[in-house]
């Protein structure tokens, strides 16, 4: 018998009356999903576990959007967070809370001499590019990657609505795995360019030496290069990319994966960069929230204690493996196929645009039934790691990679789908 999702469904239509989208991010919303055959709402978690609010459970491969690194209800986060709770969330001064984490930081990151926090990556990608913009005297920024909600960057994607021409016109995109593409952008304007910032590898595999590539060319155009590390950061190397590949940027930006899903978000830097926060403007009431920061030196200290970036690296060449294993015994290779780097996998799907959306709703749809929460790629957690997690993993995986082939088999698959494809809101990278 299918999962049922009545309350989901009642809550959607709820929602839907005061909340747009139902949600307050795009990656979250229900329409990403199979409408009335996926959850569209969560009650609670436990480890690598989900509830909705029907009853149904998952192992969560979504992660709140890469934030829960160690696992819900994490004892060791929790405890801080409580410890802290005892004394105080937000206060009129500064707490030691700051200088510890920072300390942690400029430890950890080759990149960190100083560093300030913010709440979400968006704050401190803009904070970033305003502090090269004051350094350089320049405006024009080349872009790689995603960074946020913020005009400068949103300005270069199909979301660009609301967003002036003339700041659209102050922003480029370059590909990364072709570096000629941003050398082009330098020469163009030689003296244009605050700042380059990029992600330095995510959803393909990187070549160290295109970073290298990058950094020299900053370096020749003296532009500010900046790593936005929200993703990378914590997950793939303590330190980031370029603790892993030994290209240290500029300044860097941190966050998600830091503070096992407190709102917490971190500019590092250069001494002399970072400095000019004197300057320029950068600042917010809960910037030195202390729940947050508790839980983040919680987190970096377990993160580092049980290596746990080594171990989702382990953990992600076996899921790709026993999802490809699947994929391959139910003859569905040809269509969808899972690869990139072992500590973020992420789910390539074949054909035409059409026939794309199909796969990725019937995909979505089937591990959900099959007890899966799963989006593109699987955001693993140190509570991912555990032996009988990894068992019902693999074994939902095989279950839904046979009702996927059955669908396929029939005349006609969308016939399957047994709620609303509405398709991706917002396509990322």
């Amino acid at each position: 018998m299918s999962r049922q999702f009545d309350k989901s469904m009642a809550l959607y239509d709820r929602a839907s009356k005061t909340v747009p989208l139902a949600t307050q991010t795009y990656s979250k919303a229900a329409t990403n999903f199979v409408l009335g055959a996926t959850p569209a709402f969560l009650d609670r978690g436990d480890g690598a576990h989900v509830w909705d609010v029907d009853g149904n459970r998952y192992v969560d491969y979504v992660g709140g959007l890469l934030p829960i690194v160690l696992g819900y209800c994490d004892p060791d986060v929790d405890a801080a967070i409580r410890a802290q709770l005892e004394k105080g969330i937000l206060f009129s001064l500064a707490t030691e809370l700051e200088a510890e984490l920072s300390e942690l930081l400029v430890r950890l990151i080759p990149s960190a001499e100083m560093v300030r926090f913010g709440k979400n990556g968006s704050d401190v990608t803009t904070a970033a590019i305003r502090i090269a913009r004051a350094a350089t005297g320049r405006d024009k920024v080349a872009i790689c990657g995603y960074h946020g909600w913020h005009d400068w960057y949103i300005g270069t994607t199909e979301r660009k609505l609301g967003v002036p021409e003339c700041v659209q016109d102050l922003s480029a995109t370059f590909s990364l795995q072709d570096p000629d593409t941003l050398a082009d952008l330098l020469k163009a304007d030689p003296e244009g360019y605050a700042a380059i910032i990029m992600e330095p590898t995510g959803k393909q595999p990187t070549d160290p030496a295109h970073l290298r590539r990058v950094r020299d060319l900053a370096d020749q155009y003296g532009a500010i290069l900046i790593f936005d590390e929200i993703v990378t950061g914590f997950r793939m190397h303590l330190g980031g990319v370029q603790a892993a590949y030994d290209v240290v940027p500029d300044m860097s930006c941190f966050g998600k994966a830091m503070a096992n899903g407190m709102p917490i978000s971190a500019l590092v830097g250069r001494r002399d960069l970072m400095q000019m926060m004197d300057r320029i403007f950068f600042s917010a009431t809960f910037g030195g929230e202390a729940l947050s920061m508790a839980a983040a030196i919680a987190t970096i200290r377990k993160l580092e204690r049980e290596d746990v970036p080594n171990r989702l690296a382990a953990l992600g060449r076996t899921l790709t493996d026993a999802a490809n294993d699947a994929l391959r015994a139910h003859k569905l290779d040809n269509r969808v196929r899972f690869g990139g780097e072992n500590w973020w996998p992420r789910v390539t799907i074949e054909g035409d645009p059409a026939e794309q959306a199909l796969t990725n709703a019937l995909l979505r749809q089937e591990c959900a039934e099959n007890g899966l929460l799963f989006a593109a790629s699987f955001n693993m957690s140190f509570a991912h790691t555990a032996d009988a997690i990894q068992e019902e993993t693999v074994s939902a995986l095989d279950k839904a990679a046979a009702s996927l082939a059955e669908a396929f088999a029939a005349p006609d698959p969308s016939s399957r789908l047994r709620g609303e494809n509405a398709g991706v809101v917002f396509t990322v990278r």
